[in-house]
């Protein structure tokens, strides 16, 4: 496990819990520890640690910084944001807080389960459970293999010379027990067990008997211990068994909470990369991400690291329990992203779940259309994808998922999945649109004399612009799109620029006038 530092910290906890003021030696600095201060005992000495100011006013912790800092030590968290900033810059020592009505115990907790609980590399938490097997096999005299509750095989005895059978190697070489209906039964009498179970050979004569344990914590089963029984067995191998699966018990404890922690804040650390909150190079590498890197198609100009998906219900779905379907949502999105990468990144945001696609993005679509299609059926739900711009780097996520919070507002039931360069059109205008509603200089101007015109004579010279606008100005084009003759066209505009005061003669009030009655009012050259 690579030591943790404090901009590695900081990217773990995040958000308001804890703020740093200054950090003079870097954000490379590494934090090994989090000590409690004692106004009663001298500061030891201890690189590296982190000090919660206990008992100190953090206006008056000048003289515990220089403390810290004389015993070697990271930084020191104070609690309220008035603390000796310019004395820890003076020492060297970086400054933390944390509210004043935080409780030092949870602070403590907080810090000293982001440094010591983080995930190893391979993000198993497992590691420990292979030793466990190994000594267990070595006491009991048989090898010995660790599963979950769905028979998948967690971690197996290497102890040589120990007998084993063909279910024990095709269980290993799949990480999953062969199924068939005797071992279905065997699992129902081991699981309505609460000591070792000495469980017979299946038909096959070259199998071998089992000595079996649950393996539970607080009534749950967590899953079981297996020993083969090759005739060698320790006399104690059933007490043997029995030890082995109460520590397998807090190993498996242990273990699930290490992967709730790092999806916590894998979560967390992906939140505040789409936000732009996060130093994009850090979280991608605590992301585990960087190798999500591709390259365009020759003759593209820029490399391609990855884009931004974005799922959602449909919003005109009847959903009873929104919140349930979020979450139902995230699961199909994170399963089906893992099964085509691997460890993935995704991250349920205000009802959105959004994830990271790497690569150059030419089967992203694809992937998300049998997202949409599998999570559709899983939820009842119609669910909608909106894919943002490929990015060249980790630093372009913002912006990607910019763009795929935009797409998601302009799909429809006819067009459920896009991705921006689809409908680029739609958003251009999306944004046009508000732009100018926004602005009141860009939203004056003659197209309300028009409109307003329109609607107390009963005229039509609004639809009769935008379509001789969208037929280039042409005549014959516009009446087409009327259904009317040119020259009822063309009495059209005439009464128009007499009675509103508009001047088709000039090229730029023309574009505007267009570009407002499309965009602000909605109108279409289209025949009614």
């Amino acid at each position: 496990m690579d030591a943790c530092t404090l901009g590695g910290l900081l990217d773990i906890i995040g958000g308001p819990s804890v703020r740093l003021h200054t950090a003079p030696a870097g954000l490379s600095v590494p934090v090994t520890e989090v000590l409690l201060h004692d106004a009663h005992a001298p500061l030891r000495h201890a690189p590296g640690a982190l000090l919660l100011a206990v008992g100190v006013r953090a206006a008056a912790a000048g003289p515990l910084v220089r403390a810290a800092a004389e015993a070697g030590m990271t930084g020191v968290v104070v609690r309220g944001a008035d603390g000796p900033v310019g004395e820890a810059e003076t020492q060297g020592v970086a400054l933390l807080s944390v509210d004043e009505d935080a409780a030092w115990h949870h602070v403590h907790l907080l810090l000293a389960s982001a440094i010591g609980a983080r995930p190893a590399p391979s993000g198993s938490g497992l590691g420990d459970l292979f030793a466990l097997a190994d000594a267990i096999a070595a006491a009991a005299g048989g090898a010995t293999a660790i599963e979950d509750p769905r028979q998948r095989i967690l971690a197996y005895s290497t102890v040589p010379g120990q007998p084993v059978d063909e279910d024990r190697r095709q269980g290993i070489l799949g990480l999953q027990v062969p199924a068939s209906s005797e071992n279905t039964e065997q699992y129902r009498v081991l699981f309505a067990a609460d000591r070792p179970v000495r469980l017979p050979a299946l038909r096959d004569p070259d199998l071998l008997p089992r000595l079996a344990m649950p393996v539970r914590a607080g009534g749950e089963t967590l899953g079981s211990v297996w020993v083969i029984d090759g005739g060698t067995l320790a006399p104690d191998a059933e007490e043997t068994l029995t030890q082995g699966a109460s520590t397998a018990a807090l190993l498996l404890l242990r273990a699930r909470a290490a992967q709730e922690l790092a999806r916590h804040q894998n979560s967390d650390l992906l939140r505040r990369l789409l936000e732009g909150t996060a130093d994009a190079s850090t979280a991608a590498h605590r992301l585990g991400l960087e190798g999500a890197m591709g390259v365009l198609p020759a003759g593209a100009k820029s490399k391609a690291w990855g884009r931004v998906a974005a799922f959602v219900p449909d919003s005109a779905a009847s959903v009873p329990d929104a919140e349930r379907t979020a979450l139902r949502l995230l699961d199909v999105v994170r399963l089906q992203c893992e099964a085509r990468y691997g460890r993935h990144a995704c991250v349920l945001v205000d009802g959105v779940v959004y994830a990271l696609l790497p690569g150059p993005g030419a089967r992203h679509r694809a992937l998300a259309e049998d997202i949409v299609a599998r999570a559709g059926q899983a939820l009842r739900v119609p669910v909608r994808a909106a894919l943002g711009e490929v990015v060249p780097d980790a630093g372009g996520v913002v912006h990607s998922r910019a763009d795929a919070d935009l797409v998601l507002r302009v799909l429809d039931t006819d067009l459920p999945v896009a991705t921006v360069d689809e409908v680029r059109p739609r958003i251009t205008l999306l944004r046009l649109t508000e732009l100018l509603a926004e602005r009141r200089e860009l939203s004056a101007g003659a197209w309300q004399r028009v409109l307003a015109y329109d609607a107390e004579h009963g005229t039509d010279y609004a639809r009769t612009l935008v379509c001789w606008f969208d037929a280039g100005c042409d005549m014959a084009g516009a009446a087409k799109l009327l259904a009317v003759h040119p020259n009822t066209c063309r009495y059209r505009l005439r009464q128009a620029q007499q009675h509103t005061g508009i001047d088709l003669d000039d090229p730029d009030e023309r574009l505007v006038l267009w570009l407002q009655l499309r965009v602000l009012a909605g109108l279409r050259g289209a025949s009614s």
